[in-house]
C-alpha cells in the first residue's frame, strides 16, 4: 500500500499492528520512521489510543520525540516506571528544567502510591535531588519544595517509605 501511493489507508489499518516492537517506544520511532510525513503528535495520540489504561507507557516516546507537554500528561494519567521518569528528571535538569521537575514530582508521586521495582532510598533521592536541581535552574524552588512537602505529608499507606527517606530534609514528620 505504501508503494502504491496509499499512504494514509496504510496507516489508518496497518501502522500500528505492522510495527509492534518490544518496547513502547521502539513502536513509536517505527511508526515514525515508516510514516516521515505525519505529525509525530499524531502518531503517538494514536498509540495512546490504542492502549487504552496505559498512557503511562507512552512516556518515553513521548519525551524522545520532544513533546514534553504530552509526556507530563501521559505520565500524570496512568502508572509511569518511576525509574524512567527520575532518569527523564536528571537528563533534563539544564535543558528543560520544568519539564525536568515535573518528571521529577510525578516520579515521587508514583513511588508513594507503590509502584517501581526494587526501589531504594538511593531512588527516592535522586528523584528528589533532580527534581530540586532543576527548579534552581527555572528560578521555582520555594514553590518546587512547597509541592513536593505537601505531596509526601499526604503520605499515610503502609509502610511510608517516601517520607521515611525525604521526611527530615521536608520537615514532614514520620
Amino acid at each position: 500500500m505504501l508503494s502504491s501511493g496509499m499512504v494514509e489507508e496504510a496507516y489508518q489499518r496497518y501502522a500500528i499492528k505492522a510495527n509492534q516492537k518490544t518496547t513502547y517506544q521502539a513502536t513509536f520511532r517505527a511508526i515514525a520512521k515508516k510514516y516521515p510525513n505525519k505529525p509525530v503528535s499524531e502518531i503517538l495520540c494514536d498509540l495512546v489510543n490504542s492502549t487504552p489504561g496505559e498512557e503511562g507507557k507512552w512516556f518515553a516516546a513521548a519525551k524522545s520525540a520532544g513533546l514534553y507537554r504530552e509526556a507530563i500528561d501521559l505520565a500524570n494519567r496512568t502508572p509511569c516506571d518511576p525509574k524512567t521518569l527520575i532518569r527523564a528528571a536528571r537528563d533534563m535538569v539544564s535543558k528543560e528544567p520544568r519539564f525536568s521537575i515535573e518528571s521529577g514530582i510525578a516520579a515521587l508521586r508514583w513511588l508513594l502510591e507503590g509502584y517501581g521495582y526494587e526501589i531504594t532510598g538511593l531512588d527516592v533521592w535522586a528523584a528528589y535531588d533532580y527534581t530540586m536541581k532543576a527548579a534552581v535552574n527555572a528560578g521555582c524552588v520555594p514553590e518546587t519544595r512547597a509541592r513536593i512537602k505537601e505531596l509526601v505529608a499526604k503520605d499515610i499507606k503502609g509502610e511510608r517509605f517516601v517520607t521515611k527517606v525525604l521526611g527530615k530534609e521536608l520537615g514532614v514528620s514520620r
